[in-house]
């Protein structure tokens, strides 16, 4: 709903277009969303839930997973939840301080998620490359410092994308073409442009590419490590931990610079929604995948939670 103020529109509820009209392929949208959410929602809660029951992993590696799980599961029910809603129910309205908190929360957990997957590779660079200082170093009062910055980052970030978005008046419907409320989308809806946020935007990117670079160059250094490590064994491990990190930063960080460097086409785009699906979705669901399924130690809790359940029911 609208009210116009000379050219102006007063926005009270935005409209999410999402992927088609189509009622069956809503439905189906629907169900395949459905389907992702409870993979995701399942598999952190289980990475949640051993790192908090088994003692061995407690561990700095393990207390940022734990960390990460939490956000993304954050992340991935900011968007999808509302967007299997609408489809249901055929309604694909949002309020306006609905869209303002899916604005808030999405930049409040995207940004603490990226300087955590920083913290992360730090991590892991200072096991591989200084092992014999790396419980000085990592303390538990250090690891709890690198959290508490990476949400302080995200909490400045998100005030600030949110702040400069919503200042500026909106003209015409208020049709956001996506399947929920991306700055982009919302920048299109401006009367006149919006420089604060322009520049907002383009602060992030650039820390997001001096966190990826500080990654790179952490693993470089691993990499060069490892190779010099005699035992297969010992490098097939490094390499287990490290490569799927570099994949999930690579993959999380790449689709979100593809959807805010390129310029909005005229027409609603298919490839525009997919993005957009990989940089909420995708990194979520993966991660539980990546760090539990090819992780010996987090089996070995899973095997030992089992056991326990076994000899608490009988």
């Amino acid at each position: 709903m609208t009210e116009k103020l000379t050219n102006t529109t007063i926005v009270t509820e935005f409209l999410l277009m999402g992927f088609t009209d189509d009622q069956e392929i809503q439905i189906f949208h629907a169900v395949l969303f459905l389907l992702i959410y409870l993979a995701a929602l399942l598999g952190n809660l289980l990475i949640i839930t051993l790192t908090s029951k088994d003692h061995c992993l407690h561990t700095p590696m393990y207390f940022f997973l734990k960390n990460l799980s939490f956000l993304d599961i954050g992340l991935i029910s900011i968007p999808v939840p509302k967007s299997i809603m609408n489809s249901l129910t055929n309604d694909n309205t949002i309020s306006f301080l609905g869209c303002v908190s899916q604005v808030f929360f999405f930049f409040l957990l995207a940004t603490t998620e990226v300087a955590l997957l920083t913290v992360m590779s730090y991590d892991r660079y200072i096991a591989i490359c200084h092992p014999l200082r790396y419980d000085i170093i990592m303390s538990h009062g250090a690891c709890v410092q690198m959290a508490a910055s990476s949400w302080l980052s995200g909490s400045l970030n998100a005030i600030l994308h949110t702040a400069f978005t919503f200042s500026t008046p909106m003209c015409g419907s208020p049709e956001v073409h996506q399947f929920f409320c991306d700055v982009p989308q919302l920048l299109s809806l401006a009367c006149s442009f919006n420089t604060g946020e322009l520049v907002v935007i383009g602060l992030s990117l650039v820390l997001d590419f001096g966190c990826f670079v500080f990654i790179d160059i952490s693993y470089i250094h691993i990499f060069s490590t490892v190779r010099r490590i005699p035992s297969r064994e010992g490098r097939s491990k490094a390499f287990s931990t490290c490569l799927p990190h570099l994949i999930v930063v690579t993959l999380f960080l790449s689709s979100g610079y593809f959807a805010y460097l390129r310029p909005l086409p005229k027409s609603p785009s298919l490839l525009d929604l997919l993005i957009s699906v990989f940089y909420t979705m995708v990194p979520p669901t993966m991660n539980p995948l990546i760090y539990s399924l090819r992780n010996k130690d987090m089996k070995m809790a899973l095997r030992k939670l089992k056991i326990i359940g076994y000899f608490q029911s009988n």
